[in-house]
């Protein structure tokens, strides 16, 4: 799974790290003794552990540095959607944004009441119930119109919990 969100270049510098590590332990493992028996012997230990402690880092730092750069990437994707606090009472919902742009919207939705409330979208998805003083996200796709915004509870949308949210 985390392979597939990688680019060319990431794959090709964690592979290349992954063999040399993985070359490194296999020859030190196999090779080496058959050539030498007191493999790494008295004066290559210290060597030998430093060369491992060398490596070890240095995997260590490429899957730090391309995952970073890989969740960088993922921060910028996330910034293009547009997040928007929605609290829930009894019987409003206030929205801390009534106009977004078009494209993935979440709504991150607090019930500061006292009864059980959802937040649902007009034709769309909706949360579960969410209890009071809990909170939800509710994430869509929304291309540009004006979207009715509602709790789903029996009743609740007659007694004011409806608004509009407009996308451009």
């Amino acid at each position: 799974m985390l392979l597939a969100g990688l680019s060319t270049g990431h794959k090709i510098g964690l592979g290349v790290v992954a063999i040399a590590f993985i070359s490194f332990a296999l020859a030190s493992s196999f090779l080496a003794p058959r050539r030498r028996p007191d493999f790494p012997g008295k004066n290559g230990l210290s060597v030998f552990v430093i060369a491992c402690f060398v490596l070890f880092a240095a995997m260590i730092s490429a899957v730090e540095i391309f995952g970073s750069e890989s969740e960088a990437k993922g921060a910028g994707e996330a910034a293009t959607g547009k997040t928007v606090k929605v609290q829930e009472k009894e019987f409003k919902i206030s929205l801390a944004s009534k106009t977004v742009p078009a494209g993935r919207v979440t709504f991150v939705v607090e019930n500061v009441g006292k009864i059980q409330h959802d937040l649902a979208i007009q034709g769309g998805k909706r949360t579960p119930l969410i209890s009071g003083g809990q909170s939800a996200k509710l994430t869509a796709t929304l291309k540009a119109g004006t979207y009715t915004l509602y709790c789903t509870v029996a009743g609740h949308r007659k007694l004011g919990m409806v608004t509009r949210l407009t996308v451009s």
